[in-house]
Formats: C-alpha cells, structure tokens, sequence
C-alpha cells in the first residue's frame, strides 16, 4: 500500500481527482483546465484509486525446502 502514497511519485492529471483520462486518446479532461496533456496545476489532488502500481517479478526458482517447516 505504500506504493500508493509515495511522496516521491510524478504528479500527474491521469491521477488527479478532477482529472478523466480519453479512452482514445492520451489527453485528459480535466474539470477546471479543460483539456490537458499531462499538466499539474494548482488544484491537483491526488487520487490513489486512478493509479495503478508497477508489476513485479516473482522468481520461479523455489525448492522444495522453501516451502518445508
């Protein structure tokens, strides 16, 4: 969960409250500016439901011993 909330994130309208991204194109219709690439402004809230995190990778390489008591 602290993905989410890292203070070290690029803000970014696809991930703002007043922010809808396009379903066709990479714009986002922002409540307040309108139309918007990828701006921040002064309203930028933050929403972590909009966000998705970055997939990790799992190794495959267990041995039976990992899984023993």
């Amino acid at each position: 969960m602290a993905a989410f909330f890292n203070k070290n994130t690029i803000k970014s309208c696809k991930w703002c409250v007043h922010g809808i991204n396009s379903e066709y194109t990479d714009d986002i219709f922002c409540k307040k500016r309108g139309v918007v690439n990828n701006d921040v402004c002064r309203k930028y809230k933050y929403n972590p439901l909009k966000r998705t995190p970055e997939k990790t990778e799992i190794s495959k390489n267990y041995s039976k011993e990992d899984f023993s008591l």
